[in-house]
């Protein structure tokens, strides 16, 4: 179900003439075609079964975009965290990584958020050569990446509950807007709400 999801909507925007990630426009089409996924459709059991078996990885590189599924360690203690995670990896550390989780953004400041992260990439293929340039430095000197301050966690490989699911270049816009995020301890509106708090700070 999940790897044909991506690839009915791939398929359906090649021929509609989008080209993936190439233009605002094109990226704004994607968008609109996975935020009408049924949720059900994007669940995390099925995304990690049925995506294809050769997107699994063992560990991740800073610039890609992965999804996983994760048992935060300080469940208890947290207000909430994103048991299914959808992230740009930015710094490796011992045991772990942080990362840009995206599902921590509404929906409106997510695309922007993307948007911006896009003057990043480090060729304009969309192809398995294509990540973003990336790092706490770049994003925290830059104003038109202020909006990823909520989104960066930090994650144990120990906690790491399934391979890391690599999400092609060509795909980005698609695993953004899929109602995949499995919040956990509050719901999305709220954890939404402490974001924009965050950012107008």
């Amino acid at each position: 179900m999940a790897a044909k999801l991506f690839d009915d909507i791939l398929l359906k925007g090649v021929r509609s003439g989008q080209a993936p990630g190439k233009t605002k426009a094109s990226r704004e089409w994607y968008r609109k075609q996975a935020a009408g996924v049924d949720k059900a459709a994007a669940k995390d059991e099925a995304l990690v079964k049925e995506m294809k078996q050769d997107r699994g990885r063992t560990t991740v590189k800073v610039g890609n975009m992965y999804m996983f599924k994760y048992d935060a360690k300080h469940k208890d203690t947290l207000p909430y965290y994103d048991a299914f995670p959808l992230i740009f990896p930015i710094n490796r550390v011992t045991g772990g990584f942080y990362g840009i989780n995206m599902h921590y953004l509404p929906p409106a400041l997510r695309a922007k958020l993307m948007d911006a992260l896009y003057s990043t990439v480090t060729n304009k293929k969309y192809d398995d050569t294509t990540r973003m340039k990336l790092s706490y430095d770049v994003l925290s000197s830059a104003a038109k990446f202020k909006m990823f301050s909520p989104c960066i966690k930090r994650y144990l490989n120990s906690q790491v509950q399934s391979r890391f699911i690599y999400v092609e270049p060509s795909e980005w816009d698609i695993a953004l807007f899929l109602p995949s995020a499995q919040f956990i301890g509050a719901s999305k509106q709220k954890v939404w709400a402490d974001s924009r708090k965050t950012i107008k700070g």
